[in-house]
């Protein structure tokens, strides 16, 4: 038997109508997977909480994205009552905490507790992105 082009047209739409509803009602039949595969998971820093702070009321979980430009710095500041964990997902730049310095590059992780007071440059000739975050309070 030899289709016509019309026949062909109307054989293609029919199958393509069916696929269309087929396919919704065997996805919706799947069921959600009750055990991961393919995920690793690795810890970059912790900062316990315990005395960093006398209540959580208002606070926030914050997740950034922070870029230092080449010859840029974060001025002076403390995270006491702001504890944090970056990851420095690209660059390098250097930290310094009082008379001590040091270059924190790529895949390296930065830990701030209450006793942390620093400031940050960028002497590098691309921009430091880090991935931040903290338990902020953001101001009332």
């Amino acid at each position: 038997m030899q289709f016509k082009p019309t026949s062909r047209l109307a054989l293609g739409g029919a199958t393509l109508c069916a696929t269309a509803l087929c396919v919704p009602f065997v996805l919706a039949q799947m069921a959600p997977p009750a055990e991961n595969q393919g995920v690793s998971a690795r810890v970059i820093g912790a900062v316990p909480l315990a005395g960093e702070f006398d209540a959580v009321e208002g606070r926030q979980l914050r997740m950034r994205v922070v870029t230092l430009a080449p010859g840029g710095v974060f001025a002076l500041h403390s995270h006491k009552d702001r504890p944090s964990v970056e990851f420095v997902l690209k660059g390098n730049a250097t930290e310094l905490r009082g008379q001590t310095s040091k270059e924190y590059r790529e895949g390296d992780s930065v830990l701030a507790d209450r006793n942390t007071t620093h400031w940050w440059r960028n002497d590098g000739p691309q921009a430091a992105v880090f991935v931040a975050v903290d338990v902020f309070n953001p101001p009332k």
